[in-house]
């Protein structure tokens, strides 16, 4: 069994660390949340929803990473905005055969982490369909758990991304590994682009989204440009009819409410800017028209003003 540290412990990283503790890893998860911890700590972790419903006892959740020492894998699952501090935070966790797992919505976390821990031991992780969130200090819950994947970022060997996704795979997650990171993540953004900000705004669930017509109007032209820019810039969508793909997906979790519409109800700074805004970045680079993204970042950085 291998230690395990996952520095971003918020709903999604909640759900990592429980089932591979569950698993028999030993686990330790770093929050930005004391509340969180403290419950952890007294009572257990409960994670309930696709996996089932369990309560386990995690080697140790704390709101730093003093202490944990070196760690087989570390998996950074923090808020885009948060990776270059959450990677100067885990230095004291790498040793030499350390594997190191970014995993964020939209683009550029990757570089910013390899910036500071360097390429040579650094994964690319994308995931989706969970639809986690934290009811309670202490519980998390989630609505399913459809997508594990990873790729080296530059030069991990195959065998040690691969033993490090085993880790995923010992706790119940169906992992797909990818030679071609921008494939990889570009299919899961194009998905983001469709929910995160539209159910921000509208405060309706994915499947909210799909089943209103105006609604899902703006969600489906945010992917249909994310999939203009994607090709423009020579990436590779092997995904059928990208439309019908981010339909069929955000309909296997229609009670799902993504980050963004969980960080704005709770009046938290969103990830807008790495998901649609990084549409609008990248599509002014290449002469691609973006409006409706444009659109939905200029909405949700105008509700966020009001309380940030």
């Amino acid at each position: 069994m291998s230690k395990v540290t996952i520095v971003g412990a918020g709903a999604m990283g909640s759900v990592y660390a429980g089932l591979m503790q569950d698993a028999g890893h030993e686990v330790h998860g770093v929050t930005h949340w004391p509340d969180h911890a403290a419950a952890v700590t007294k009572n257990g972790l409960r994670v309930h929803g696709a996996s089932g419903d369990r309560t386990v006892r995690l080697a140790s959740m704390t709101t730093t990473t003093d202490g944990i020492g070196r760690s087989d894998l570390v998996v950074i699952a923090t808020k885009a905005f948060d990776v270059e501090a959450a990677a100067l935070s885990a230095r004291s966790l790498i040793g030499p055969h350390t594997v190191v797992q970014t995993i964020q919505n939209g683009l550029g976390s990757a570089d910013r982490v390899a910036s500071v821990l360097g390429a040579d031991r650094l994964a690319v992780g994308v995931v989706g369909g969970f639809g986690a969130s934290v009811p309670t200090p202490g519980t998390v819950h989630h609505n399913g758990m459809e997508m594990v994947r990873f790729g080296s970022y530059s030069t991990l060997p195959r065998a040690e991304l691969a033993a490090s996704a085993e880790v995923w795979t010992s706790a119940g997650f169906q992992v797909r590994l990818f030679d071609d990171i921008a494939q990889m993540v570009w299919e899961k953004l194009i998905m983001n682009v469709a929910f995160s900000g539209t159910c921000a705004l509208t405060e309706l669930t994915i499947g909210g989204v799909i089943a209103d017509r105006n609604a899902w109007q703006v969600a489906s032209e945010c992917s249909r440009e994310a999939v203009a820019v994607a090709q423009a810039a020579g990436i590779t969508l092997d995904v059928g009819d990208p439309i019908e793909h981010v339909r069929t997906l955000g309909g296997r979790i229609p009670h799902a409410r993504p980050s963004m519409l969980i960080d704005a109800s709770l009046r938290r700074r969103g990830e807008v800017d790495a998901i649609n805004g990084a549409i609008c970045a990248r599509g002014k680079e290449l002469g691609v028209p973006t409006p409706a993204n444009d659109t939905v970042v200029a909405l949700v950085k105008a509700r966020e003003a009001a309380y940030l």
